[in-house]
């Protein structure tokens, strides 16, 4: 299991306790992991701060973030189904990528320009991660290129180590999609409308949910705002043919 050390665990945790609940704050795990992504925001002096949880089937289903720009480069990863979230996951190390601009060699060209786009220059990935189940990773995003010092990484991972117990504490890996957003089952909406697309245009599973991630990127639209659509009948993806 990859975390921080248990000072830096420990440190994050008190930081986020002491957080300012917002306005606007959702309930039980949700609201905590906002405020989670607020205080490591501050405390790691980043841009932004998310957290991506995944399904079991390896799908990012649902994010935290500090702010709403955040929110909106976090759900990147889930519009485009790659990103330093999934890496960080898949490999069980953090992913450091100090110069986005110049970092050719990353195995999610896609997210690097769509992250390039809203500000992004600089992201950190840290897998949550407990035996063989990897619940997913903390994000930092940095407006300026530059690395993280040694000690932001620790604290970094002493965060993704809070964030990990509050989903585990929760329940929600229990649950194949848990629920963070609003109180609907995300995820549920997406497979809904894919199925929906699968009829509609006679296509496998795999390229009706590509049919739906292209429309999201080429619209600057969420996945989960098109899903929304497809079900409710707002809309309807044309066939190539």
């Amino acid at each position: 299991m990859v975390t921080g050390s248990d000072g830096h665990a420990s440190a994050a945790r008190r930081l986020v306790d002491y957080e300012p609940f917002a306005r606007d704050e959702r309930p039980s795990m949700g609201g905590r992991l906002q405020r989670l992504c607020r205080a490591a925001r501050r405390d790691l002096t980043a841009s932004g701060v998310g957290v991506s949880v995944m399904s079991r089937s390896g799908g990012l289903v649902a994010t935290a973030a500090s702010s709403p720009r955040s929110a909106r480069v976090e759900d990147l990863q889930f519009s485009l189904g790659e990103g330093p979230c999934l890496t960080a996951c898949t490999t069980g190390r953090p992913v450091l990528v100090p110069d986005l601009e110049q970092a050719g060699g990353v195995p999610w060209p896609g997210y690097a320009s769509a992250a390039l786009s809203h500000g992004v220059q600089a992201v950190f990935a840290f897998p949550m991660q407990d035996g063989a189940t990897r619940l997913g990773a903390l994000d930092v995003y940095r407006d300026q290129a530059g690395s993280m010092s040694e000690w932001a990484v620790a604290r970094a991972l002493g965060f993704a180590e809070v964030a990990m117990d509050t989903i585990l504490d929760d329940g929600g890996v229990a649950a194949d999609e848990p629920d963070l957003w609003d109180q609907q089952d995300i995820s549920f909406e997406v497979y809904q409308a894919q199925g929906m697309v699968m009829i509609q245009l006679a296509v496998t599973p795999d390229e009706a949910l590509a049919r739906m991630r292209g429309f999201a990127f080429a619209e600057n639209r969420s996945l989960r705002e098109v899903a929304s659509d497809i079900v409710a009948r707002r809309l309807v993806l044309e066939s190539d043919g």
